[in-house]
């Protein structure tokens, strides 16, 4: 008797939110966390040297800033210590800033529009609403409009920062969001720095640093190798959008975005991925707090703190932070659950998300810059901006500490479940535990929650609905995506420039 054809009941499940991350991208994430980290510890570092030296020896840090070095020439490149730390130093930050987001779009949380659309409209959110606090409040006559994008900016190396100082568990789901959220972020600020804040424009500059971006893209193409051919390249297209009038920091994204961040053929790793993970300690552990260093050195006094919290423009700044950045944030996560039928890892709780939405009101690197970008002829409302940026940014650090360690034994228990690896293949147990050769291997966990007949949400993986055993095993290498690695490498081959 012909068997019966299986009935293909309708189902209602719903696509999760910060589910668990697909192995290869989980690897490399967690690889840029790490620097990132270190770079924030580093950052917090040079910040509290900056207002120590500041207001304990004003004279000789200010003697230091406006200290004046470099070629003056058709491209005035004499310029003080403070401009090259902001427009050259900042430069290598975003030029990292570029590659990140060129690999999000073609191989990474980006490429999918489905799983693009949490961290994009929780980022856009998460600039509107800051904006529009930032923009009620200066709207009288007092006030000044101009600095409407200093609240805006999410500065990740700050946040991780924090994190490592407060000892807390986050898991890997939560930390990816935060650094998605991060790339969108400065992807929205340095439309905002080119289109807002470039004035006096020399086209003749433009377009032979236009013509260098060309050169650049085709030496690239061509496969050509050799940092004695591309750094003073790129030093030249820098300099060149300096004199422009539009921010040279455009040209470290711009090139950042020319990086194939794609492999082909047998590459261990994609070019862009290669000079990511030689600039990236450079632009984290140099660049950023020497940048740190020079900007955020402001007089702190019981005068000073009072015009933060009462003038117009510093308030609409720790408004926009503190207020507007993580109801933004976490508005735009809860729209996004509310009407695509998403739903949020039955792990996590909007509480978690919540933290994580303050955690991202801590601007600081771009914060720092915009203020400096949107009060050029005015030094003291720029300082006055830039203590609001440190107010504002350490009002989230102390509420986001207390938010994140009121859960952290949970995270623990995540962050031990994740990275529970009892057979020491380095691959993480949680993405093996339904294949029947690890089963095998490992006899004393054939008993593990995902089968668990209760149906509790171990049953159901973040990632996916459950296998079926009687399918045999997966085709899909052991992380449960294809085309990984066995070592959890990411393996881009399929993305497009």
């Amino acid at each position: 008797m012909a068997s019966q054809p299986p009935v293909h009941e309708p189902t209602n499940r719903r696509r999760q939110l910060l589910g668990r991350l697909p192995l290869p991208e989980r690897t490399f994430i967690l690889d840029a966390l790490r620097t990132e980290t270190v770079g924030g510890i580093l950052l917090l570092a040079a910040a509290l040297v900056a207002l120590i030296w500041a207001n304990v020896w004003p004279a000789s840090y200010n003697s230091v800033l406006d200290y004046t070095i470099g070629p003056s020439g058709p491209l005035h490149l004499d310029l003080t210590l403070a401009t090259w730390a902001k427009d050259g130093l900042l430069a290598i930050f975003f030029f990292v800033a570029g590659i990140e987001l060129k690999r999000e779009f073609v191989a990474g949380e980006l490429r999918s529009p489905s799983a693009a659309l949490l961290p994009v409209v929780a980022a856009v959110c998460g600039v509107a609403l800051p904006a529009i606090l930032f923009a009620v409040d200066n709207a009288g006559s007092g006030g000044h409009p101009d600095g409407w994008a200093i609240p805006t900016a999410t500065d990740i190396a700050f946040a991780l920062g924090v994190l490592a100082v407060i000892s807390t568990h986050l898991p890997a789901a939560l930390r990816a969001f935060l650094l998605t959220l991060a790339v969108v972020d400065d992807l929205i600020a340095i439309l905002i720095i080119a289109i807002f804040y470039s004035s006096g424009i020399k086209f003749w500059a433009l377009g032979l640093s236009f013509a260098g971006l060309v050169l650049f893209w085709f030496l690239h193409r061509r496969g050509v190798h050799g940092w004695y051919l591309y750094v003073p390249l790129a030093f030249v297209i820098w300099a060149l959008m300096h004199e422009s009038g539009v921010h040279a920091t455009v040209a470290g994204v711009a090139m950042g975005l020319i990086l194939r961040c794609h492999r082909v053929g047998d590459e261990e790793e994609s070019p862009g991925e290669h000079i990511e993970h030689l600039v990236r300690p450079l632009s984290a552990g140099f660049a950023v707090p020497v940048f740190a260093l020079f900007a955020a050195g402001v007089t702190i006094s019981g005068p000073a703190l009072g015009e933060v919290f009462t003038q117009a423009t510093p308030l609409g700044i720790i408004l926009g932070l503190v207020v507007g950045k993580s109801v933004g944030v976490f508005g735009g996560t809860w729209l996004t659950a509310r009407f695509t039928r998403a739903e949020l890892n039955p792990q996590l709780k909007w509480a978690d998300m919540f933290a994580v939405s303050v955690l991202a009101g801590i601007g600081f690197t771009v914060s720092l810059l915009i203020s400096e970008l949107a009060f050029p002829d005015d030094p003291a409302l720029a300082n006055r901006a830039k203590a609001a940026v440190l107010v504002g940014s350490l009002l989230c650090a102390l509420l986001a500490t207390v938010l994140l360690k009121l859960r952290n034994r949970h995270y623990r228990a995540l962050f031990e479940e994740e990275e529970r690896d009892l057979d020491g293949d380095g691959i993480p147990d949680v993405y093996q535990q339904d294949d029947p050769a690890w089963q095998a291997r490992t006899p004393e966990l054939t008993n593990h929650p995902a089968e668990d007949p209760s149906g509790s949400p171990a049953d159901h993986p973040a990632d996916g609905p459950p296998s079926n055993p009687a399918d045999g095993p997966a085709k899909d290498s052991p992380d449960g995506t294809r085309g990984g690695s066995a070592k959890g490498r990411p393996d881009r081959d399929s993305g497009t420039d």
